[in-house]
């Protein structure tokens, strides 16, 4: 059993991690659809993604679509670039932006 002193340290050691940002993309086998979009923490990105889908409440309608024709098992989740440790929330808000538009025009890909 967990103890107090370890539950708190374990809880601060989430609290003081830090997020990594970036560009995702999620691919569409069956469809040959991507869809790419930025994230301000990479590690939870996927898991948001895939809960909107499964209640079938994504705001993306196309990727709602393809999640609804095919599964999720022809979905696939990547990461495409990792951004670099930015002090400044309103620079790496238009890092971004600026490098999901590159990667969306790169792949052929709708933003999300």
């Amino acid at each position: 059993m967990i103890g107090k002193e370890d539950r708190k340290a374990a809880v601060a050691a989430y609290k003081e991690r830090k997020s990594v940002a970036g560009v995702f993309a999620v691919r569409c086998a069956s469809a040959g659809a991507v869809w790419v979009g930025g994230a301000p923490d990479l590690d939870k990105i996927q898991n948001r993604i895939w809960f909107q889908l499964k209640m079938g409440g994504c705001p993306h309608r196309s990727l709602q679509a393809a999640w609804n024709a095919h599964g999720v098992e022809s979905l696939a989740f990547e990461i495409v670039e990792r951004l670099e440790d930015e002090d400044l929330a309103f620079a790496r808000a238009a890092e971004l932006k600026a490098r999901v538009a590159h990667w969306a025009v790169t792949l052929g890909a709708e933003t999300i």
